[in-house]
């Protein structure tokens, strides 16, 4: 009898993966489908489990950001200008509106039924998908932001928005006139991810000098008391400090506890709660430039594709992973309390 070999350590690859650099992928709330968006102006639509492509749209630039709306559709935000409705079942699309440089970031509020885009126009803005007849029945709001949107987030009705020159807005998607609070990112460089605790507490920020910053909304003493930060995503050599780039975050859905991937090639698990690493998973072949848990957190997507922070050279090709979650590499340890003295 024979059986099939184990799936290598990375985990199971996608065959058809995008012809160019991924910019994001994400899984469904609803199914193991799993969107991705790419630099080769495509958005893909895949079941990941059977390891099928169940929709293909090609837009008129890069792609730099995508997410589901519901398990049937979706959204894109492009170097063309444009955010665009992508309708999987019947392959149809329409533009929900545009923006005056390309769009970075596209997020899908449940909370609220609206679609908020992050633009390097300086601005986000709001969409109603519902009136996507006409743009200006579809744009809710336009709101100036200081510099170039880079991240995007959102948890329950909060909105965290970081953009260039370090800075970090939140607002409450019921009141968006002026943010609830404006931040300066607690580290010292250029900002690459912002991903919301699961809990609505806080959110973990990234940069691109291998560190990562734990921030929480209550602003008073207590709650400031708890925010810090780590470095992680680099090594040693012959005395060196190599440091690279921390490009994705994405947190477990059950656990609350979050992986990292960084341009060293490794994803690492963490407990944010106890300051603790809890797994590193074998080395993929190239930069780690996004990363999403399923709805039930039982598989992880990850996208080995080179970023280009070292210019254009031969890299590997561009690949996504999806591998099955042991417990033990997101399940928070337990803290050893010591034996009381007798």
């Amino acid at each position: 009898m024979t059986t099939a070999p184990p799936p290598p350590s990375g985990g199971r690859e996608l065959s058809s993966p995008p012809t160019d650099g991924v910019s994001n992928l994400r899984f469904s709330n609803h199914s193991d489908h799993l969107l991705v968006s790419s630099w080769d102006k495509s958005v893909r639509l895949y079941d990941a489990s059977a390891d099928a492509i169940r929709g293909e749209f090609m837009h008129g630039g890069a792609v730099l950001d995508c997410c589901f709306h519901d398990d049937t559709s979706g959204f894109s935000a492009s170097a063309d200008h444009t955010v665009r409705r992508l309708v999987f079942n019947n392959n149809r699309e329409d533009i929900l509106g545009r923006h005056d440089a390309p769009v970075r970031c596209v997020e899908y509020s449940y909370a609220t039924g609206q679609v908020i885009t992050g633009s390097w126009d300086k601005t986000i803005k709001c969409w109603d998908p519902r009136g996507a007849n006409g743009q200006e029945r579809s744009l809710v709001g336009t709101y100036t932001q200081p510099e170039r949107v880079y991240s995007l987030s959102l948890v329950g009705n909060r909105v965290v928005v970081a953009t260039a020159g370090r800075h970090v807005n939140v607002y409450d998607l019921r009141n968006m006139s002026q943010p609830e609070q404006k931040r300066e990112s607690s580290l010292k460089y250029q900002t690459r991810c912002v991903r919301c605790y699961p809990n609505g507490t806080g959110y973990a920020l990234s940069s691109v000098e291998g560190r990562v910053a734990m921030e929480f909304f209550d602003l008073s003493e207590t709650g400031q008391s708890k925010k810090y930060a780590f470095k992680c995503h680099r090594k040693s050599e012959s005395g060196r400090d190599i440091v690279y780039p921390v490009n994705a975050i994405a947190f477990h859905p059950i656990y609350g506890t979050f992986a990292t991937g960084g341009c060293d090639g490794y994803v690492n698990v963490w407990d944010g709660n106890n300051k603790k690493r809890l797994y590193q998973y074998t080395k993929y072949p190239s930069s780690i430039a996004a990363l999403s848990f399923s709805r039930d957190g039982r598989l992880l997507a990850v996208a080995s594709s080179y970023t280009y922070e070292e210019g254009d050279k031969p890299h590997e090709p561009d690949a996504i992973y999806v591998r099955s979650v042991n417990e033990v590499e997101v399940k928070p340890k337990p803290k050893m309390l010591p034996n009381p003295a007798t």
